[in-house]
């Protein structure tokens, strides 16, 4: 039996999927998410997950921010994203960041099926298109991406934060710790990036668009 966990924001769509994976998986179970907060609780839930299937642009998710929360959470369940924003640079920062398959929504049920199947077996996906552009990534990107997994879940939020220009203060309150404990964070951020500003660090995740 596979244990798949969707998560996206929209029930028709969950909805549509559970029912085009069924002729496809014996004895499938599903597990549903409808936000960020909501699959990493049913991360922790059910270990015996076989696979989670992520969209980027659920409530919480922020884009590639929810992929890395995800990833940081269960380093050995495969994450696939299923999503609508189909282009060469999300495939990139997706997989280059750990993810072991990217679907387009715009895929069939047999071809979603098939692809999720290669990754349960071991492999990755990604659409034939893209093969070429994920070996001849940018050096730039790369470096970005690589800088970007060394940052924790909390220390992504604290960029998310800056990103909106919210001073110490007000991130410490949405976060509900000390100013302290931000300062903290941001001397953190400032080292793992080798940045002197809260401008190069904003400048950074807008080339990967990292948050909202």
């Amino acid at each position: 039996m596979s244990t798949f966990l969707i998560a996206d924001d929209h029930p028709l769509f969950r909805e549509a999927l559970q029912a085009a994976l069924l002729p496809f998986f014996n004895d499938m179970e599903i597990i549903e998410a409808d936000s960020l907060h909501n699959t990493i609780s049913a991360i922790k839930k059910h270990p015996d997950i076989d696979v989670i299937l992520l969209d980027l642009t659920m409530p919480g998710a922020d884009h590639f921010y929810g992929l890395t929360a995800v990833l940081d959470k269960c380093a050995n369940i495969p994450v696939v994203v299923i999503t609508a924003t189909d282009n060469e640079e999300s495939v990139n920062i997706a997989m280059h960041l750990g993810a072991k398959g990217f679907i387009p929504k715009s895929y069939t049920s047999r071809k979603m099926a098939h692809a999720i199947m290669n990754v349960l077996n071991g492999g990755t996906f990604i659409p034939d298109r893209y093969i070429d552009a994920i070996s001849s990534t940018h050096p730039e990107m790369l470096t970005a991406i690589e800088l970007v997994k060394e940052l924790t879940p909390k220390q992504l939020l604290v960029i998310k934060c800056l990103k909106q220009g919210k001073k110490n203060k007000e991130i410490a309150g949405e976060l509900c710790v000390t100013e302290a404990t931000i300062k903290a964070h941001i001397s953190a951020i400032f080292k793992k990036l080798n940045v002197t500003s809260r401008t190069q660090i904003v400048l950074l995740f807008e080339k990967l668009d990292m948050v909202n």
